[in-house]
């Protein structure tokens, strides 16, 4: 069983450097690759594997000699991330996702009266070039870590003795480190670990032991067993605050030290409101996959609801897509089952005990009476147990798709690297 497990990190100056130059070297070798891999399919229609790319690294190193203070094995993996996302891209393109968002762009241009950029609807879902504004970080996949649990030190290639806070321990052969660092100027440390531990098989689906979960916005959750758990609204109690060092920071003089200082705090402001709800959502996730074996959820269209400007900025504070991950994988580690509904499967509107429709129900009806069999109904309860009636009765479980397999740097020039510098 792989399990992961994150650490903070407290580099020295001379560490942060190099860790600094890590993430803008494979940066740069990450926008190459994309770079040379499109020219070769435009120009000779040729695909270029992880691999064929991979072999150009030494080619690239005597052309550009700074790339040998960098950890090969991380330029590597950042190609091999180049790959996966090629990956993802034919994955989503034949499953029909890039032409759902496709078409989802142009009414939204439609809708707004603007015209609709056929370069940028051509790239959507695409590999793009990674800035220095995107995330840092970068991968260690060799067998060279080492964490000294006596001295409280991790051990990179190429980067030795970088003090780390262990808050936990584990037990396992490690097989990746990655070194991300936040907007807020942090620094931590993702251990991928392989314990040896078997998935547990999966336990038995039974009514008894089966829970319906209706996700909402008043109530982040309803169950079927009639719990309702309030939604904390982590971003709604911040907001006032967060706009006010938003409205700082922007009268600022741009490029000035104290413009650095005003963003710096809205960072930490965006950071402490994302820190509390994961917070909420892994004990939540925690608790209700150790309470049931099995969880039936609705397999919302999240994306598509976030649609409606009214309710978008409420439904991201909520964070339904990241509780329901946290449900999946910790499900996984228990032996737990998770069912969904699909997506357009009525489950507000309809009766749990007839089964009767309501056409006529709107959002504002927090109750409503079966035309057909006079139940009162809780809302956001009836729509639990609907979801958990039509789980138990079509057990399909949670769809997995298979990725699509894809070929994946012709050699560099200097004309490439002065392109793409900007993300250095």
């Amino acid at each position: 069983m792989l399990r992961a497990y994150k650490y903070r990190i407290y580099p020295t100056a001379q560490q942060t450097e190099l860790i600094n130059k890590h993430f803008g070297c494979c940066r740069l070798v990450y926008n190459l690759a994309l770079q040379v891999k499109n020219e070769a399919y435009k120009t000779q229609n040729k695909y270029l594997s992880a691999i064929d790319l991979c072999y150009q690294l030494p080619e690239l190193k005597k052309e550009f000699e700074w790339l040998k203070e960098i950890d090969s094995q991380a330029l590597q993996a950042s190609i091999k991330k180049l790959d996966i996302a090629f990956k993802n891209y034919f994955r989503q393109l034949k499953d029909g996702t890039i032409e759902a968002k496709k078409k989802a762009y142009i009414k939204e241009q439609k809708i707004k009266g603007l015209p609709i950029d056929s370069g940028k609807l051509a790239s959507i879902g695409f590999p793009k070039f990674k800035s220095k504004y995107d995330k840092q970080s970068f991968q260690c996949p060799n067998n060279t870590r080492r964490i000294n649990w006596n001295e409280d030190t991790l051990g990179l290639p190429k980067i030795k003795g970088i003090p780390i806070v262990l808050s936990r321990t584990f037990k396992g052969k490690i097989k990746t480190v990655t070194i991300s660092r936040t907007p807020t100027n942090k620094y931590y440390a993702s251990v991928l670990v392989e314990t040896g531990e078997s998935i547990p098989a999966k336990k038995m689906v039974t009514e008894q032991t089966a829970v319906g979960i209706d996700l909402g916005l008043h109530h982040f959750i309803v169950t079927s067993d009639g719990v309702k758990i309030d939604n904390p609204k982590y971003l709604r109690k911040k907001i006032l605050h967060l706009k006010y060092l938003q409205r700082q920071a922007s009268h600022k003089v741009k490029g000035s030290n104290n413009r650095r200082k005003a963003n710096l705090k809205v960072a930490i402001q965006h950071e402490r409101i994302t820190n509390s709800r994961k917070d909420f959502l892994h004990k939540l996730s925690h608790e209700i996959t150790n309470q049931y074996d099995t969880l039936c959820f609705e397999d919302l269209n999240i994306a598509g609801m976030t649609k409606n400007h009214k309710l978008a900025q409420a439904i991201t504070d909520a964070g339904w897509g990241m509780y329901v991950d946290f449900c999946k994988y910790k499900a996984e580690w228990k032996g737990k089952n998770i069912l969904q509904i699909p997506t357009f499967e009525p489950s507000t509107k309809l009766c749990n005990v007839c089964g009767a429709v309501n056409h006529t129900l709107t959002l504002a009806d927090r109750e409503w009476v079966c035309a057909n069999c006079t139940t009162l109904h809780d809302r956001d309860e009836n729509a639990a147990k609907v979801i958990k009636n039509y789980c138990l009765k079509n057990c399909g479980g949670v769809h997995r798709k298979k990725p699509v397999e894809m070929l994946a740097l012709a050699k560099s020039t200097k004309q490439e690297v002065i392109r793409v510098g900007n993300y250095l």
